[in-house]
């Protein structure tokens, strides 16, 4: 009887030392993983205003006849002038290309007293593409001389004029830094409102850079934005 009793009291003291031992393990897994998920995720930005530097300008024109040589004597004769005014505008002969006329027979698609009065029309474009900016900016406005030199534009959405930003590279590595220093900031901001320190990067993706006109006025002022998501570790 007495060998059951302190059978049963060594048993019951190594249950309780066994739930000690346990219940301490567990409390400092808890401890450990609690540790492991305190972290931020914060969203860094950077934006820089920049000037454009390629410009491409289409001059886009049509002409209409009823014999194809002629039609193509008139592209040549309006391109001849196109290049004229834009050499007088200070832009150099590499930059200003011809492209192929686009020529429709009109009288294709047309039936009896229907047809139009001239058979063929044939479109084509010279295209300016050049860095200097203020040059096309200056010379945009008198495109007038044009027309009063039988030019007759066409000018659309698709032969709109552009102002690119094609330096990009240049200013990335500035940029991604200052949206990084941005993210750290709010994170410490974070930090400093929760009690907390900010501790090491554990992942970090940057996203893409968008370039958008300044506004409908200054199309060729650029607004280059980068956000970047970084996740920090939060320590005591």
């Amino acid at each position: 009887m007495k060998n059951n009793i302190l059978a049963a009291a060594i048993l019951g003291l190594c249950l309780a030392i066994g739930l000690i031992v346990g219940g301490s393990y567990l409390k400092s897994a808890a401890i450990q993983w609690k540790s492991a998920e305190r972290a931020v995720t914060v969203k860094g930005l950077a934006e820089r205003e920049v000037r454009a530097n390629l410009a491409l300008w289409p001059l886009h024109f049509t002409v209409t006849g009823d014999e194809l040589g002629a039609v193509q004597d008139q592209v040549n004769r309006q391109a001849d002038i196109i290049r004229s005014f834009l050499t007088d505008a200070g832009f150099k002969a590499d930059s200003i290309s011809l492209t192929s006329p686009q020529v429709t027979d009109r009288y294709a698609n047309s039936y009896g007293d229907q047809r139009p009065p001239t058979r063929y029309s044939a479109e084509a474009t010279v295209l300016v593409r050049t860095p200097e900016i203020d040059t096309v900016k200056q010379a945009m406005p008198r495109v007038g001389e044009l027309v009063s030199q039988g030019v007759v534009l066409s000018p659309n959405y698709e032969y709109r004029t552009e102002f690119l930003f094609t330096d990009l590279e240049s200013i990335k590595p500035e940029m991604i830094a200052q949206a990084t220093a941005d993210a750290r900031k709010a994170a410490r901001q974070f930090a400093e409102d929760s009690g907390s320190q900010v501790g090491a990067i554990r992942s970090a993706s940057q996203g893409y850079f968008s370039i958008e006109d300044l506004d409908s006025y200054t199309p060729d002022v650029k607004k280059v934005r980068v956000v970047t998501t970084i996740d920090y570790a939060l320590e005591d």
